[in-house]
């Protein structure tokens, strides 16, 4: 069963992640001191069979198109299939921004056209997980679906932000209601589906024309009595980073616990990344550096404790760092206090001064370049 891959990286979120997402799409954002979001989708593809993938990103893509300039870190540089990167584009025919999940794949229609393989694997890029998307198609298959949607039964979060489905004895879908103010089941859809490329590409030609931008409002919700719309579900980890700034600095806290990281740095098949070639980190005399994760090529002088910390980081002498998120080239200075808090890239923090958030909750964030 041989399928193409699309991973919608869209990007603007509603500005739920404020000032992280002001300069990148949220599918560049850095996780676990060494990744970006997209890289598990992309490490997800590759694994499992799929060796042609299109990213679709709109808003502030510059970071993200840097990061994937080269695709043969995940497996996509080779003669056949491939990585392409598909932004809006205008031409003397004209053009427009993508208005929607549906829309931004009808705008890139070509690649569908141009593909031979049966199916297509469509998923979001801001999602952290490990999957084996042979096992949907599989599944996909044996109940003979039009399209099939992955779901997980969530505890503990805010399904105002997901599509709630309920489904018969059989995992067919009867109802769909997307981002309910008040859900009646904890059946999330993951935002991962299966469909085959012909039916795909009919369905993108009849409801684009007559307005209709959305995969779910208009593919989901308006064909479920007309399709054979079946669940997958699926058990093993998984957190979406756009929901919100709690999320994301929950999904990176997740890091540190062993049983979490082993899922993705430890269990084949492994998590790649774009690799920085920079020495390991240095441990000065008076550094004190636990339950840490930590990139290359960061220094340390004062105390560290339960972050994630990514490379090029320098902490000065007497400083503290506690429960906290330390981008790329972050400076802390001499006897600082730094807590609950996002730290974006290039951040610079003289003596003396303290950054304190209320809780991992409500961190505070100081967004990229700031000076303090």
């Amino acid at each position: 069963m041989k399928a193409i891959g699309i991973i919608l990286a869209g990007g603007n979120n509603d500005g739920r992640l404020g000032v992280l997402t002001s300069h990148r799409a949220s599918a560049a954002l850095p996780i676990g001191s060494c990744y970006r979001a997209i890289d598990f989708t992309l490490s997800n593809m590759s694994s499992s069979g799929i060796g042609k993938a299109a990213v679709l990103t709109q808003y502030n893509s510059r970071s993200l198109r840097d990061h994937l300039m080269s695709s043969k870190w995940w497996d996509f540089g080779r003669k056949q299939g491939g990585l392409f990167v598909f932004t809006p584009y205008t031409s003397s025919d004209g053009g427009d921004w993508f208005r929607g999940t549906a829309d931004s794949i009808y705008q890139n229609m070509t690649y569908l056209l141009k593909s031979n393989e049966e199916y297509v694997v469509i998923t979001s890029g801001d999602s952290i997980y490990k999957m084996d998307y042979r096992q949907v198609l599989q599944h996909h298959v044996e109940k003979g679906a039009d399209i099939t949607v992955v779901y997980q039964r969530l505890e503990h979060k805010d399904l105002s932000y997901y599509g709630i489905m309920e489904m018969d004895e059989n995992q067919r879908l009867l109802r769909f209601e997307e981002k309910p103010q008040v859900a009646q089941t904890n059946t999330a859809s993951l935002g991962i589906y299966v469909i085959s490329r012909k039916l795909l590409i009919e369905l993108l030609q009849t409801i684009v024309p007559q307005g209709g931008y959305s995969l779910v409002k208009d593919i989901i919700i308006r064909f479920l009595h007309d399709l054979k719309i079946y669940g997958y579900e699926f058990n093993g980890y998984w957190s979406s980073i756009s929901t919100g700034i709690a999320d994301y600095f929950a999904t990176n806290m997740d890091f540190l616990k062993k049983e979490v990281r082993d899922i993705f740095v430890n269990d084949y098949p492994y998590i790649e990344t774009k690799p920085k070639d920079e020495p390991p980190a240095k441990y000065n005399a008076g550094a004190e550096v636990s339950d840490c994760i930590v990139g290359n090529g960061t220094i340390f002088n004062g105390k560290a404790e339960h972050s994630v910390i990514f490379r090029k980081v320098y902490t000065g002498e007497d400083s503290v760092v506690r429960n906290a998120i330390l981008m790329e080239g972050v400076t802390i200075g001499k006897g600082c206090v730094i807590e609950n808090a996002i730290l974006d890239k290039d951040v610079y923090i003289s003596d003396g001064q303290q950054v304190i958030g209320k809780s991992q909750q409500e961190p505070v964030i100081l967004k990229k370049g700031t000076r303090l």
